[in-house]
């Protein structure tokens, strides 16, 4: 098995370990961040919330990893597209993590509510719904916004290179644009962030990554075409 072909099967094992990972840690969060007794039930589901935690924090490793696993490759027909693609996947996972110390910091305001002697629930409260804000503004930037982006520049030059078959590029680019326009849509509160039209525009970009992923797990990296610099060779 030659090294892109070993690349291939990680970055397809990345993608699905991202995926999972990310669903689960928002179910995980459910008693914290869509609960309206969220300042008890924090307190009691703590290790619920801190593995919700560490499932976000696996997630912005296996983007990360995606994104420097395929840079090699990528680079060969545009670096400074390439480039762009690693820089944009680091700022989501960057967005990501401050939504995952949100949440963090949201327990920890549920447990001294819950270990305080009569306290004033009014003030906490104000907190709580700042933190939240916090966690649901780095949702939309992140997964959506960021994620638009970053897909956009990797699909393109996955279509420019014909590593993997067209349609996977064309599910790429479409799927990228409709999580972009979503981003867009959510931030001007035309369309509420979980909501149906929300879930449609994001299920391209879902099913451009997992298909991604096993196409790549099972068929690796299709010879590319031609670049600027001249040929290059990839063997699946």
């Amino acid at each position: 098995m030659n090294v892109n072909r070993r690349t291939a099967i990680k970055v397809g094992i990345l993608f699905i370990v991202a995926a999972l990972t990310s669903i689960i840690g928002l179910i995980l969060y459910n008693p914290l961040l869509n609960d309206a007794n969220y300042l008890i039930q924090g307190a009691e589901h703590a290790n619920q919330i801190i593995l919700g935690a560490i499932f976000e924090l696996t997630l912005v490793v296996s983007a990360i990893g995606t994104s420097i696993l395929l840079f090699p490759i990528l680079r060969k027909h545009n670096e400074s597209i390439a480039l762009g693609y690693v820089c944009f996947r680091f700022l989501e996972a960057i967005v990501i993590m401050i939504g995952i110390i949100s949440v963090l910091s949201l327990l920890t305001l549920s447990q001294e509510f819950v270990n305080t002697v009569a306290p004033n629930e009014s003030s906490f409260r104000t907190s709580g719904t700042l933190l939240i804000a916090i966690h649901d503004w780095t949702f939309l930037l992140g997964p959506n916004f960021l994620l638009g982006i970053n897909t956009m520049m990797c699909s393109y030059l996955l279509y420019k290179t014909k590593l993997v078959p067209r349609f996977i590029s064309y599910m790429g680019l479409t799927g990228a644009t409709l999580i972009f326009i979503a981003a867009l849509l959510e931030m001007f509160s035309i369309i509420a962030q979980l909501s149906t039209w929300g879930a449609i525009l994001a299920i391209p970009v879902a099913a451009y990554e997992m298909t991604l992923a096993v196409w790549l797990l099972v068929k690796g990296f299709d010879a590319p075409s031609s670049t600027s610099s001249g040929k290059i060779t990839i063997n699946s």
